[in-house]
């Protein structure tokens, strides 16, 4: 892969507009649009391009191990959020940490998770069987 398509495969994950990305990685613009759509013909851009978007994707979200996390900061008071407040002196933004609903919240999701919490039900009911084995009228 030369250094051009290596360019045009970073420019064309940030819109997927495949002529765009080929102006912006230094192609003709007369020629954009047919290099563009070749580039993502040629298998090892459309490999280099898929790896790239897999990454992204994954780093767009969330493991459970970091909403684990978050829900443990926030029921340990660690979080911060910022509120707006409205004084004499105008607008200003402060620091607050969760309240004690927040931290109920993430106790409970916590909870869920864990499974702490299980919802007992009592059964009654005989449950005693029996078994009949029917041989009929035939000779054994």
């Amino acid at each position: 892969m030369t250094e051009k398509q290596k360019r045009f495969c970073e420019e064309y994950i940030k819109d997927l507009n495949a002529k765009q990305a080929a102006i912006r990685a230094g192609y003709s613009e007369k020629t954009a649009y047919s290099i563009g759509s070749e580039n993502l013909n040629k298998p090892e851009l459309k490999m280099y391009i898929d790896e790239m978007l897999s990454e992204l994707q994954s780093e767009s979200i969330a493991t459970a191990e970091e909403v684990l996390r978050y829900y443990t900061s926030v029921l340990r008071g660690e979080s911060i959020s910022q509120v707006v407040l409205s004084s004499p002196l105008g607008i200003e933004r402060i620091d607050k940490p969760p309240d004690e609903k927040e931290k109920l919240k993430a106790a409970e999701m916590l909870g869920k998770y864990h499974a702490l919490f299980t919802d007992k039900t009592k059964v009654d009911g005989d449950m005693s069987f029996d078994i009949h084995i029917d041989y009929g009228d035939d000779e054994i």
